[in-house]
């Protein structure tokens, strides 16, 4: 299957929208997953106070997780803290992540961060052609060879693919996936995941320079979407790109790769 017939199943009527969720991922070595409760989220400003719960919250010492109705999720284990959501129909100045990041990391100056990571995902659905799923993956995106007919039914690959861009570095990883939805059977999907990896610069020993560095990371997000966007559907399905200021979406992405 051509890049030309990717884009001319994509864009089928009979081809629902894509998914979109986004992640800001912050690294820090002192950080604990008990401290990430609702209580002291709202109390420092980091979250509004109208935020609601959508389900009853997880905290202990290994991992915390808090999912808010508005579709905003924050995770937390020892070292990482992730804070994600997904693009529902939203408008870029609706977005909250990186705001709420923005304000982890300044109601925290004394942390000992390490990193941060920006990771988009774009899930495509194709319930009318699931076979286009696996033929992009192993007819446009693998070359030919003997490798690729071992075994009974046709092969499932996943590609991983690493960029290195003057601001960061970029991996993208492609796969296959299911889109789930209740009282429905699995549809066949395609999923673009994107991680632009930013590294604090350790030799900043003043907490001054490397809080600049983490605000620097964080204002890269729209940006990071944008390119990422443009890179999976101009660069890979060779589709008109859609509009920057409308972001389609759906349920959270995953568990694993079913939605």
């Amino acid at each position: 299957m051509t890049t030309a017939n990717v884009a001319s199943v994509i864009n089928s009527p009979s081809n629902t929208q894509s998914i979109e969720e986004i992640s800001l991922i912050i690294a820090a070595q002192d950080l604990i997953p008990t401290t990430i409760g609702q209580d002291f989220l709202k109390l420092s400003g980091i979250i509004p106070q109208d935020w609601q719960l959508a389900q009853q919250p997880v905290v202990n010492p290994n991992f915390a997780q808090l999912n808010f109705t508005n579709g905003v999720g924050i995770n937390a284990q020892p070292r990482t803290i992730t804070f994600s959501e997904s693009l529902t129909n939203k408008q870029s100045q609706d977005i909250a992540i990186q705001q709420v990041a923005g304000k982890y990391v300044e109601k925290l100056p004394h942390a000992k961060y390490m990193g941060l990571s920006f990771s988009p995902k774009i899930l495509l659905p194709f319930p009318a052609t699931p076979q286009a799923v696996r033929q992009y993956i192993t007819e446009s995106l693998l070359g030919s060879g003997a490798w690729k007919f071992i075994g009974k039914t046709p092969l499932q690959a996943g590609i991983n693919l690493m960029y290195h861009l003057e601001r960061c570095q970029l991996t993208i990883s492609i796969s296959e996936a299911k889109l789930q939805k209740p009282q429905e059977s699995p549809i066949a999907a395609i999923l673009f995941s994107g991680n632009f990896n930013y590294n604090v610069n350790l030799g900043a020993v003043e907490s001054s320079s490397i809080m600049t560095q983490m605000t620097n990371f964080l204002n890269h997000w729209k940006t990071d979407l944008e390119e990422f966007r443009n890179i999976v559907h101009q660069k890979f399905l060779d589709s008109p790109e859609a509009d920057e200021t409308q972001f389609v979406g759906g349920m959270s992405l995953f568990p694993g790769q079913t939605l």
